[in-house]
């Protein structure tokens, strides 16, 4: 899925401003065709979550649908060309109306979707848009949902979380991400696929896949901007899909110290005569997993960084621009190179921001907390589908080095994922994501309670770990939690031979609470924590990155052992530092790797 452009051949519109909004608690807005445009005084933000936004109305914890409704204009300039509106996300579940005519639906949230409406607008011309949203999850969904009567069906103590969920951070609701109505040409390029490696030490060599929608013979045209390239190869391999392979000699290779970024042009000819162009920026550079090194271009590089949330006060996971920029900016304040989109795809704003700061990204999937009592073969057909699109819309990131297809299973600890059903799923899922990317290592993190024996370490590419030994488990007991965690990492990397990264350590921490001694929730309390820690990451020699949890805090379902917020974060929710956020900063600056 290209982003949209503008450019002699296309062009968009962005249709982020005030919505009309309506609460539908008593599902009653299909029954009362609401689809076909609906009265209301209420209006809410686009992008944007509805659970701050509207928390005066009772939407901070809310599960259920909504009603989001806009009139808009269609520029008389898409006349006689291909129409398509963009949502960036919906989360979790929606449908589109235009005009009363039903569009398309969408049961993924996190990742854009999008529908041809040609046929549902008339240029020059107004239009009515009405988008039913749900953030209700299931067993089948991706992630999983939770509900209260599971609480009591699982013999549990307590109904844990309000609302209910499976993962540890909030379901926020609504339109998140920007909605983008754009046209192209009728025949047009429709996607691009590249991957990049060097030959020799100074040559860069581009693998191009381009598909195009087009009932004429073609031919595909490659330039980069300022550059002379040479196109080795170019082949059809059928109607609608050709490959290249293009060299740039002397290139200029991407990397955190210099993520140069070329831009290549791809123009969609007839004969002769151009009738789609786009312009893409491209980093040029090659991850691979040498032993139990990680190498970036030939060179290895070490990962310090965070573990993230798109959270922020009262736009939730909704898009804010200025945040994005505060965010890199205290990444590089404190001397990290890179993050995890922990626990699901991020805005395409902000991989491309990455691509131009040279911050480098484990993309994860939102498979977070797969409980495989529930799990089913939808579960599995979500899962892989979620994989197919956060790929395809991310494979041309430079700044995307690793895919993680999931983060912690068998949260529970249940013995059932051990009897072959585990090893199965993964098995499948892992072949699917090589199917689609093979340039890339794969992994998911491993939590405690699944142990050293967890199937997903047979599969991974670089084992993940998370560990809170001295938090949730040896609490306040320092010397002994580092003493249990070494053990259990040499214990690992024997079994299975595989580099190793830490991608969750931390501990919930109250700003302006101190404490002379090693107590729990105090600033000094964390600040010794990550420092203990990284200095027995820094002492195993198969360790190739450490991703504190969390960058800053987030807002959680309602738990008893939650003020809030998960309150691990280093940096306050709005970004203010915590004592942790110096020491990191120190020593992040004299680490030499």
């Amino acid at each position: 899925m290209l982003y949209p452009i503008r450019n002699y051949y296309r062009s968009f519109i962005e249709i982020n401003d005030f919505w009309k909004f309506k609460v539908d608690k008593e599902e009653k807005g299909f029954g009362k065709k609401w689809f076909n445009g609906f009265e209301s005084s209420l209006e809410i933000a686009v992008p944007g979550s509805w659970n701050e936004q509207l928390e005066e109305l009772g939407l901070l914890h809310y599960i259920g649908s909504v009603w989001y409704s806009k009139r808009i204009f269609i520029p008389a300039e898409f006349s006689e060309k291909r129409i398509v509106i963009r949502i960036g996300s919906a989360d979790y579940n929606s449908k589109l109306w235009i005009n009363g005519k039903l569009v398309g639906e969408n049961y993924s949230g996190f990742l854009p979707f999008e529908f041809e409406i040609t046929n549902f607008v008339s240029p020059g011309e107004y239009a009515n848009l009405v988008l039913w949203v749900n953030n209700k999850l299931s067993d089948s969904s991706i992630p999983q949902g939770i509900e209260s009567d599971y609480y009591q069906r699982e013999n549990r103590l307590r109904e844990e979380t309000y609302p209910a969920a499976r993962f540890d951070f909030t379901p926020f609701g609504g339109i998140n991400r920007p909605v983008i109505v754009y046209s192209t040409p009728k025949n047009f390029i429709s996607k691009l696929q590249i991957q990049t490696s060097i030959e020799g030490k100074k040559n860069g060599t581009l693998n191009v896949k381009t598909e195009a929608i087009t009932d004429q013979s073609y031919e595909i045209d490659y330039s980069i901007e300022n550059v002379k390239i040479s196109a080795e190869e170019i082949s059809y391999d059928s109607a609608c899909s050709s490959t290249a392979r293009l060299k740039i000699k002397d290139c200029r290779f991407w990397s955190p110290e210099d993520p140069f970024l070329y831009s290549l042009n791809v123009k969609l000819k007839v004969n002769k005569a151009i009738i789609d162009e786009y312009s893409l920026p491209i980093g040029v550079r090659e991850i691979e997993l040498v032993k139990n090194k990680l190498m970036l271009n030939g060179k290895e590089i070490y990962m310090k960084g965070f573990g993230k949330h798109e959270d922020f006060p009262v736009t939730g996971k909704g898009l804010f621009l200025p945040q994005i920029v505060k965010d890199f900016e205290l990444l590089k304040w404190i001397n990290a190179n890179s993050f995890r989109t922990s626990h699901y795809p991020y805005s395409d704003e902000i991989l491309s921001y990455a691509d131009r700061k040279g911050i480098l990204i484990i993309n994860e999937v939102p498979a977070v907390s797969l409980d495989f009592r529930y799990v089913n073969g939808d579960t599995l057909q979500n899962h892989k589908e979620s994989l197919l699109r956060l790929i395809e819309r991310d494979n041309n990131h430079p700044s995307v080095i690793a895919w993680a297809a999931g983060n912690e299973p068998n949260l529970v600890g249940e013995p059932s994922y051990y009897d072959g059903r585990g090893k199965k799923y993964w098995g499948e899922i892992f072949d699917y994501v090589r199917s689609l990317d093979q340039s890339r290592p794969i992994t998911v993190p491993n939590c405690s309670r699944a142990g050293i024996d967890d199937p997903v370490f047979e599969f991974c590419d670089f084992i993940s770990l998370n560990r809170y030994y001295g938090w949730y488990e040896y609490p306040g007991q320092m010397e002994r939690a580092v003493d249990i965690l070494s053990k259990e990492m040499d214990l690992i990397y024997s079994k299975y031979k595989k580099p190793v990264m830490f991608t969750e350590f931390g501990v919930d921490t109250i700003p302006g609470s101190h404490s002379t001694s090693d107590q729990m929730f105090t600033e000094e309390y964390q600040s010794k924590y990550l420092q203990e820690y990284i200095k027995l990451f820094r002492s195993k020699k198969y360790m190739i990155g450490e991703h504190v949890w969390n960058f800053a805090d987030f807002r959680t379902p309602q738990h008893f052992r939650r003020v809030v917020m998960n309150l691990k974060g280093v940096f306050t929710r709005d970004r203010s530092p915590k004592l942790a956020a110096f020491k990191l900063k120190e020593i992040w600056k004299n680490s030499s790797e």
